[in-house]
């Protein structure tokens, strides 16, 4: 049995302020969203997710499990959270003035007191804006001026950009609150002076919990609107079906939580379990790796790059302790995923997800692994492959990845809702192909796609090629205009330390991937630089460095970086 959601299906909101309900897209821009699963289904006409998650672990394993640690030996009860998480929606409601729909910001990194504010955003029937702590005024404007928030939560180590966007933001001012400062406004003072026995404020399932700004991996970052149902759908799907944690699960994600891939490993999906989250705030790959050992982390769940510097760094075997490894955010080379089965045993689970989605939706974990492949859909899922014409392709035919699930893009007024919904499929911006099992192997992003000589080139496989010289440490691939094939293949290239950088390097590396891959494919410019641009959450911005050879390509002197 199958249910449709429509925007005109939506269940009466709970919201005083209407501006999410208000902003949806047209009903006639919605895409499919299906409602496989019978807990999606049979949910009532009120659901908070804020108070779901935790009611529902402390009333089947109590509230004495650890439910959030750091690295520095701080240690949250699920008692503990859940009291502290009502005590920040008695200051948002009491002191503060917030009524259901108010938008809360929230700016600041992975700690305990993070996931208590959005717990109690939540519970105060608010609606969350997760943002970067590291994003400065000129990135946040834009955010705020579109979201126009009531308040802003923000670690009190990250105030100096949000505060001048307080006295001036439109469509009006907003207050900033700090956290963790020593001052008597701040939220932690005033929340610890409040009794903790809030009670959840009865919102509907379909009403807007989150506004998560896109990583803004194409340059310009969209707005996505979800709702509680939404956070109940990933754990029904990938949480449940794919990931399994346990109680005694400890997990550690390097995303922070503005990114929607974190928000769902530390927080959603251990809370539901009953598991416990393992916060750090930043740290270097390396790093995360000594961590996972240091703490008994079972799960560890970070981007292929990290993956990548840990075998390079010779940290793999501090890895030998996980049960489960997730990877996401790129592609991971089968010989990155290769070298850790190999190496300790680990087979990593591949996925791929968007925060239009919120999360993972084409995965595969255990036997059901193909190394190179990213899986098949998540169950609550489907997916296709589509032709330029929005016409369905067989198995074996590379098109635009198509999807529809339990949860759909909805953007906060944004005109970009009609390129990524077409006929009710949501289109990823990514390039798949589909084999006769069922199973979506990566070939690029859209717009990662380099057409050279009539060639179809996949830029991440020219990267994976070029990361296996042991002279680089890792590598970005992007066109470069050219006049005779369209475009070329242009290699920016990060050498490793000690490497002797200079034209013999740079002949071998393309020698090289004429060994590793199909000649035609090989960088024809080699670029050496110091780092790659990435976003706040180590993305890889190649938007970046297209604009950058693109430029170059439209300057009669053809600079050099």
């Amino acid at each position: 049995m199958t249910r449709l959601l429509t925007r005109a299906a939506l269940r009466p909101s709970a919201h005083v302020d209407t501006f999410t309900r208000d902003h949806l897209p047209p009903a006639e821009l919605w895409p499919t969203i299906e409602l496989t699963l019978p807990e999606l289904r049979e949910v009532g006409d009120t659901y908070n997710a804020g108070s779901a998650l935790l009611a529902g672990t402390i009333g089947r394993l109590g509230g004495d499990r650890v439910a959030l640690r750091t690295p520095e030996g701080e240690r949250w009860t699920y008692a503990e959270l859940d009291r502290t998480s009502d005590q920040v929606a008695q200051v948002l409601v009491d002191d503060l003035g917030v009524v259901p729909g108010n938008r809360v910001l929230l700016r600041a990194p992975n700690t305990p007191w993070t996931v208590a504010c959005w717990l109690g955003v939540l519970k105060a029937g608010a609606v969350a804006v997760t943002t970067f702590a590291a994003l400065r005024a000129r990135e946040l404007g834009p955010v705020v001026g579109r979201t126009g928030p009531a308040v802003a939560l923000v670690d009190h180590r990250f105030t100096a950009d949000v505060a001048d966007l307080a006295t001036d933001a439109l469509p009006g001012p907003f207050r900033v609150v700090t956290v963790g400062a020593d001052d008597p406004a701040d939220l932690t003072v005033l929340a610890a002076a409040k009794p903790g026995d809030f009670t959840p404020v009865a919102t509907s399932a379909d009403d807007v919990a989150l506004l998560c700004p896109t990583s803004g991996s194409t340059g310009v970052p969209k707005i996505t609107m979800h709702t509680h149902r939404d956070l109940l759908a990933i754990e029904a799907t990938f949480g449940r079906h794919v990931l399994r944690l346990e109680p005694d699960d400890v997990v550690a994600c390097t995303a922070p939580f503005a990114f929607t891939f974190g928000l769902g490993m530390l927080v959603v999906f251990p809370l539901h379990a009953g598991a416990s989250a393992l916060l750090v705030e930043a740290a270097a790959p390396p790093v995360v790796a000594d961590l996972v050992a240091e703490h008994g982390v079972t799960v560890l769940a970070t981007a292929p790059t990290s993956y990548k510097q840990m075998i390079k760094a010779g940290r793999v075997g501090r890895l030998a302790g996980l049960r489960t490894a997730v990877s996401a955010g790129e592609h991971i080379p089968a010989h990155t995923w290769r070298r850790l089965r190999d190496e300790i045993g680990l087979e990593v689970v591949d996925g791929i997800g968007s925060t239009e989605l919120l999360h993972i939706f084409i995965s595969a974990a255990g036997p059901d692994i193909r190394p190179g492949a990213t899986g098949r859909p998540v169950p609550g899922w489907r997916a296709t492959v589509l032709d330029p014409l929005g016409q369905e392709v067989g198995p074996g035919v590379q098109g635009r990845l198509a999807v529809i699930g339990p949860v759909g893009c909805r953007y906060l007024d944004d005109e970009r809702q009609r390129a990524y919904v077409s006929g009710g499929w949501n289109l990823t911006g990514d390039t798949f192909v589909r084999d006769e099992d069922g199973y979506f192997t990566y070939c690029a992003r859209a717009d990662d796609m380099i057409v050279s000589s009539g060639y179809n080139i996949g830029a991440p496989e020219v990267e994976a090629a070029i990361d296996t010289h042991p002279g680089v440490a890792e590598a970005a691939v992007v066109a470069k205009p050219d006049p005779e094939r369209g475009s070329i293949v242009c290699a920016f290239v990060v050498p490793r330390e000690g490497a002797d950088v200079g034209e013999a390097l740079a002949e071998d590396i393309q020698a090289h991937v004429k060994r590793t891959i199909a000649p035609y494919k090989y960088p024809r410019e080699v670029r050496f630089v110091d780092t790659l641009p990435r976003n706040t959450n180590g993305k890889l911005q190649h938007y970046r460095l297209r604009r950058q050879v693109e430029a170059e390509a439209g300057s009669p002197e053809g600079a050099t970086p």
